[in-house]
């Protein structure tokens, strides 16, 4: 088999995000066979295909040593219960923050997994086939959490005598890094650089991107590589706008799909920043439903030390950032399920960002036909989901949402400049770290073939050369 312990040259895997932007997972074996896995992430936003690509892994978890994760999104985090299932036991190294918010978003994950397996089961007995087990439980994503390993960033970690790691900013999630691996192979040390997911120059509420050492080898992401975000600067008024609009001029609700992690927590600081300036239209109820939201609401107050001075200059007057007298936090089902049937103009802010699924889907579902309200899309749709439907251009008459199609009466609107992804001149900027002429080769991941393309054109305009496009399971030697 491939994954055999003993190798003689240093070798890279690519199993996931190798030309499309989920599944996130590249395996490092080194000269001695030992096995790293950058990432493991879970493929998303392609239906029912995405239950056969993330059971077919590509490598036996059984013999994985360790996992250097960059970050707690789903797409970079979510098949760690799944490889802790099918035996993995090594650990799990990652920053503070990333392991904090692991412990809410891989429970939840798993309990999506058991509920969605009922649904698709259903219809397996309509079609006279056999039931199938859910990748994993809640109980798995709970069980994996004691392989997890933090460190604090820019503190090399030893995972043996060999090789190290330490994570360096990146400013795309709270506690996300670029991953540094340091490895001793006879005497020769080899540096790999992998960014994961690089953040904007500017983060509402995390510091910006932060340099780090040179590096041989060089795995980098291209969510954006073909895309240049609108200016930051008139998102906050695009916002209130949108608001006055649907809430004030039309009196309806505006519903914003956001990912319950970061995003929602940099919309509810705006709207609290709104508040406290008296620009929040009064008596206008904002809710935000999504219990993991919640969740991760109290681990982003425990981290204040990631924020940016800006942040920070608000908690000086304002001890809670994210909240506010009109604002409620929403975990119970019911009272989701009122807001529904609620007729007065609100703020529903909820997940999932690409309204794939989740508690979001129902309330586009309820909304979608009325003049009156407004959807906002503030973050990356993968192509096949029901937000990239929404957003084609010209807006489509008709979507379905739950096997029902239904009229688009509601205003569709899009700000890009909440992406918590770079677009390719800042994640260009951010390389300027490096000097190209000493990396000796480039891999570009997580982005749509397109989209890497367009940027790899990009990079050699700055002066990178050796740029490589893996495809899935494709190998390389370091």
């Amino acid at each position: 088999m491939w994954w055999n312990k003993k190798s003689k040259t240093m070798k890279i895997k690519f199993i996931g995000a190798a030309q499309e932007v989920t599944g996130s997972k590249h395996l490092i074996t080194t000269d001695h066979g030992k096995k790293i896995l950058l990432d493991c992430g879970m493929f998303q936003g392609k239906g029912l295909e995405t239950d056969a690509a993330n059971r077919n892994i590509m490598v036996n978890p059984k013999d994985i040593d360790v996992i250097i994760l960059t970050h707690a999104h789903i797409d970079h985090c979510g098949l760690i219960p799944y490889f802790y299932k099918l035996g993995f036991r090594g650990q799990v190294v990652c920053t503070d923050a990333t392991r904090d918010l692991c412990s809410i978003m891989l429970p939840d994950s798993g309990f999506i997994q058991e509920n969605d397996m009922i649904w698709f089961n259903k219809k397996r007995r309509q079609q006279g086939l056999p039931a199938l087990q859910p990748i994993y439980t809640e109980k798995d994503a709970r069980a994996s959490m004691e392989l997890f390993v933090s460190i604090a960033y820019n503190r090399y970690f030893n995972i043996d005598n060999n090789i190290k790691v330490k994570f360096n900013n990146t400013g795309h999630l709270l506690g996300s890094g670029c991953a540094i691996l340091e490895i001793d192979e006879g005497g020769k040390m080899t540096r790999i650089g992998y960014t994961g997911d690089i953040g904007r120059e500017y983060n509402y509420l995390l510091r910006s991107p932060e340099p780090f050492p040179h590096c041989d080898y060089l795995i980098t992401e291209a969510t954006y590589g073909n895309r240049l975000h609108s200016d930051r600067t008139n998102a906050e008024q695009q916002l209130l706008e949108i608001i006055y609009h649907t809430c004030v001029e039309k009196r309806g609700k505006l519903i914003i799909p956001s990912f319950a992690v970061s995003r929602t927590q940099e919309i509810v600081y705006l709207l609290n920043n709104f508040y406290n300036e008296g620009k929040l239209p009064e008596k206008i109820p904002v809710f935000v439903d999504s219990p993991l939201a919640v969740n991760a609401t109290e681990i982003f107050r425990m981290h204040v030390d990631l924020f940016n001075d800006n942040v920070k200059d608000v908690i000086e007057y304002d001890p809670d950032p994210f909240g506010f007298n009109s604002l409620t936090f929403v975990r119970d089902i019911n009272q989701s399920k009122a807001l529904n049937a609620k007729k007065d103009p609100c703020i529903i802010i909820s997940a999932s960002g690409m309204m794939e699924a989740g508690r979001v889907k129902h309330h586009i579902a309820n909304s979608i036909e009325n003049p009156n309200n407004s959807i906002l899309a503030i973050g990356y749709c993968a192509p096949t989901t029901l937000g990239a439907k929404l957003l084609e251009n010209p807006r489509p008459k008709t979507v379905s949402i739950f096997g029902t199609e239904h009229t688009v009466n509601a205003d569709i609107f899009e700000i890009d400049a909440f992406s918590g992804h770079g677009d390719y001149k800042e994640m260009i900027d951010y390389l300027s770290c490096q000097d190209p002429s000493k990396v000796k080769k480039t891999f570009l991941v997580h982005g749509d073939l397109e989209a890497q393309q367009h940027y790899k054109r990009q990079l050699r305009k700055a002066g990178w050369e050796n740029i490589v496009i893996p495809e899935a399971g494709e190998v390389f030697e370091l």
